[in-house]
């Protein structure tokens, strides 16, 4: 994400257990909500981009599942490209 975009990121919510931060933000400007996850362990950063509001707290509990189901690299290195929630 662009540094201009995340100065106008809000933190909705936040969790971290075993070294996994994960962090439920909104982009007040243009209302796009995204769960942010960060591995201390071993140095794992991704993003996902909600598209159904339905699906928010469902993807901030389980990111490693919808991670894998919308194919986002969740390891060292891979690209934060977010990935949209379009299931229904």
């Amino acid at each position: 994400m662009a540094t201009e975009a995340l100065t106008k990121m809000r933190e909705l919510d936040s969790r971290t257990i075993d070294g996994i931060s994960v962090r439920l933000l909104w982009n007040e400007p243009d209302g796009r909500v995204f769960v942010s996850v960060a591995d201390s362990k071993t140095g794992d950063v991704f993003d996902l981009e909600i598209r159904d509001p339905e699906r928010t707290r469902e993807v901030f509990h389980h990111p490693f599942a919808y991670a894998a189901w919308y194919g986002v690299d969740t390891r060292m290195g891979a690209s934060a490209s977010p990935a949209t929630d379009q299931a229904g």
